[in-house]
Order: C-alpha cells, then sequence, then structure tokens
C-alpha cells in the first residue's frame, strides 16, 4: 500500500528534520519526505494537519505476559518495537523459546518483538546460556533481566562470551544481598512507615563492578533502569573513558520520587525504588546532558492480585507504555528538553543503541516506515475506556494526561488509530 501522510510536523533530531512538510510510504518504505516520488499516486491518505509526525518508538524492556494484549496497547502508545526481557515463561534461553516468541508476534501481528536472551540457564546465575546459537537464532541482546548475578566471575564470563559475538549485554545493577527483601528507598519514607529498604549502594556496588569488567573485557554493554544520582557519576566516568557503556532511566523516576509516594499504595512499589527528589533531580539533568542515553518504560503489568496485599508483598512495577508519550511531552512542556531531544529518547537512541539505526528509529527515506503520529494537546484519562493493557498497575489511574497518539504504522501497516 501506498500512504501518503499530508501536512505534519515532522520531528527527528538525528535526521535534523523539525518543519511542516509530508512523508510518503511505499510497502514498508519511507520513499519521500516534502516532495513525493515521481509517479507516486496514494492508496491512502492521512490528514496530519495540527499533529507530530515521527520515528515510531522502540521499547527497551517491555515484558508482555499475554502478547496480544500488550502489543495492542504498545501501538496505541506509539510503540512499533518491544525488546522483551528474558525472564519470561518459558526463560528465553534456548533457540526453540526465541521460535515460540516469533510465533505469538506474528499471531499478533506485531512482528517487531525483539528477544533479549538470557545471560545463565534458566537465569540461575551458573551454566552461561550458548550466546552464539542464541544471536544466531536473531536474540537482540543478552541479559539477566532483574535478577542479581551473585558471582561476578559469572558476569566476567559472560561478558567475555558476548563480545565475542559481538552481543549487546543488558545489566540491570542490583547487588542481591544489599537489596534482598527490599521494596523502597533507604530514605525517610521507609524509615516512617515501616518498609524494608533498599540502599543506593545496592546499585552503585553492582555498577561499578560491571564497569570494571567492561574495562576488562571490552563488552558492550547497556545500563538499564538507572535510579541514582552516584550512578549517573559512575556512567560519566565510564563514558569520559571512552568505555563502549550506554544507559536508560525508567519514565517514572523523572517524575517520581519517594516524596510522591502515597503509603502502602502497591502502585508505587517498583525496582529499583523511587529514590530522593535529589536522585530525581540528576537523573533529568543527567538525560538531559545525554550522560543517560534513553528513556525506557519499563512496561510491567501486573494483574489485580499481583498488587494486593502488604505493599513488600506485592509485585513491583508499573504498567506503563501508555503514559509514555504523555509523560515525556511533560518533561517538554516543563522546560526540560526540547521536543526533538525528547522524541529521540525515544527512538533514534533505542534504534541505535540496539543496532537497528539503520534500518528503523529514523525519518528518513529507504528506512522502514515505522512511524508514530500523535496530538500533543489532547487531554485524556487514565481509564478503562482508554487502557489496553491488561496491567492497570500504574499511579496515573483516573488522572488526566495530555499527549495522545493518533496513528501508528509499522512497516508502512496502520496498526492503530482511534
Amino acid at each position: 500500500m501506498k500512504i501518503a501522510i499530508m501536512n505534519g510536523r515532522l520531528v527527528d533530531a538525528k535526521q535534523s528534520l523539525n518543519q511542516q512538510a509530508s512523508l510518503y510510504i511505499d510497502n514498508d518504505k519511507i520513499v519521500g519526505i516534502a516532495d513525493a516520488p515521481s509517479g507516486f499516486v496514494a492508496d491512502k491518505s492521512i490528514d496530519a494537519t495540527g499533529l507530530i509526525v515521527c520515528a515510531g518508538f522502540i521499547e527497551l524492556n517491555a515484558q508482555l505476559p499475554d502478547i496480544q494484549a500488550e502489543t495492542q496497547a504498545a501501538a496505541a502508545a506509539g510503540f512499533t518495537g518491544l525488546c522483551l526481557p528474558p525472564n519470561t515463561k518459558p526463560i528465553i534461553d534456548t533457540t526453540a523459546s526465541i521460535e515460540l516468541i516469533k510465533d505469538k508476534a506474528e499471531h499478533a501481528n506485531y512482528p517487531f518483538i525483539y528477544p533479549i536472551a538470557a545471560l545463565t540457564q534458566a537465569l540461575a546465575g551458573k551454566e552461561l546460556t550458548s550466546m552464539q546459537a542464541l544471536k544466531q537464532a536473531n536474540c537482540i541482546a543478552v541479559s539477566h533481566a532483574q535478577a542479581p548475578l551473585q558471582d561476578v566471575l559469572v558476569l566476567r564470563r559472560a561478558m567475555e562470551y558476548a563480545a565475542t559475538q559481538n552481543l549487546l549485554l543488558i545489566y540491570c545493577p542490583q547487588d542481591g544481598v544489599l537489596s534482598v527483601q527490599g521494596c523502597a528507598h533507604d530514605g525517610a519514607m521507609a524509615t516512617r512507615y515501616g518498609l524494608p529498604s533498599i540502599p543506593v549502594a545496592a546499585e552503585t556496588i553492582a555498577l561499578t563492578q560491571c564497569i570494571e569488567l567492561v574495562a576488562e573485557t571490552g563488552c558492550r554493554v547497556h545500563i538499564h533502569a538507572l535510579s541514582c544520582a552516584r550512578s549517573v557519576s559512575l556512567i560519566a566516568n565510564a563514558k569520559q573513558e571512552g568505555l563502549p557503556i550506554s544507559a536508560d532511566v525508567a519514565m517514572h523516576q523523572l517524575h517520581l520520587s519517594d516524596a510522591d509516594m502515597i503509603p502502602y499504595d502497591s502502585a508505587y512499589h517498583v525496582l529499583p525504588p523511587l529514590r530522593s527528589p535529589d536522585d530525581k533531580a540528576a537523573l533529568l539533568n543527567a538525560v538531559k546532558a545525554n550522560m543517560i542515553d534513553c528513556i525506557c518504560s519499563d512496561h510491567q503489568p501486573h494483574d489485580i492480585d499481583a498488587k494486593l496485599g502488604a505493599f513488600p508483598e506485592t509485585a513491583a512495577g508499573i504498567s506503563s507504555l501508555e503514559t509514555s508519550l504523555p509523560l515525556l511531552l511533560a518533561l517538554v512542556n516543563q522546560g526540560h528538553l526540547t521536543l526533538d531531544a525528547a522524541l529521540a529518547k525515544l527512538n533514534n537512541m533505542p534504534a541505535d543503541i540496539l543496532g537497528l539505526g539503520k534500518e528503523t528509529g529514523r525519518l528518513a527515506v529507504g528506512y522502514r516506515a515505522d512511524i508514530c503520529i500523535f496530538n500533543p494537546d489532547l487531554a485524556w484519562q487514565v481509564n478503562d475506556t482508554t487502557w489496553r493493557s491488561q496491567g492497570k498497575n500504574t499511579p496515573y489511574w483516573q488522572q488526566t494526561l495530555q499527549g495522545k497518539v493518533v496513528y501508528t504504522l509499522q512497516a508502512g501497516h496502520l496498526i492503530y488509530q482511534p
């Protein structure tokens, strides 16, 4: 199908593009920007007057307990690519599990789910997986999800193996001993309400070990879900030394701190925990300075039962794909980021980190037509009628947010419209 997206504001930081113009798609590729190719006749035209047109978003960590439902939520939120962490059922530690995910993605008509394979078999932290075979089966990276690695030697061996395969290793820094059974930042909030706490050191000790091993092995590592100011300093020093390290932060860490938590409300139970207001400010400054390369939703949808009970006993995580765009636009409206720089944190930069930057994540001729079209001024309430994810575990429930996706195209196919 040939599609013309007419008179939208095209925004792409990597292409230095921020102008009102039209965009033309033939089958799965972008074939023209501003001017249509010779002889182009559109089968479908989309009037994007007053709307923003950008490359589709790529999520670096999305748990998908129900692929059909969660990919519908992703499409409605402007995401055209999802990285699936290895802590699925079954765990992504064999080529068979990758093929199963591919089949489910095709059945859901959402082909661009990128499996992240497990570092160790069954995520047990002992025997390494066959990374070579997993890469050949098209896993995009390897990771240990949020399961702490107790044996640093295993991490070193994993990095050495990943480096030989030119595989990205995604690492969530968390010391298992210091964080065991914790559920809140080690601060005034945890003390006041008697919540088991997780100190900043649980993150920084694990991060320091990882950085030292990167220097030793040369492995490309992406640090997932930073939460504190000390970690920002460690990442900045590593980058200054020229180490092959990138990093992300979850969107909720840029908007919420432990001071915003409603006591005992499990919607605020996340891992790593919401840190202090000073940590939140440091994370935001690092995003502005590009010390933190991109922003993830860290989508973790849970059913109602998983969020019931005493705060420490509930499942950690927020269902967050559908709030990503309005929360990003809030950062723009608050003056923290320009629109093009903000959108790059969700499309340009994730594509580059994952090695997809030559095929998607751009508004450029020849690139795959993964497109998000949104209305930055449209206000909507987070409720049962607007929400598609099966997980309703969000601190933004019943709140009114600004900014809504109107169309999403994946490889030239319209996968969402109201």
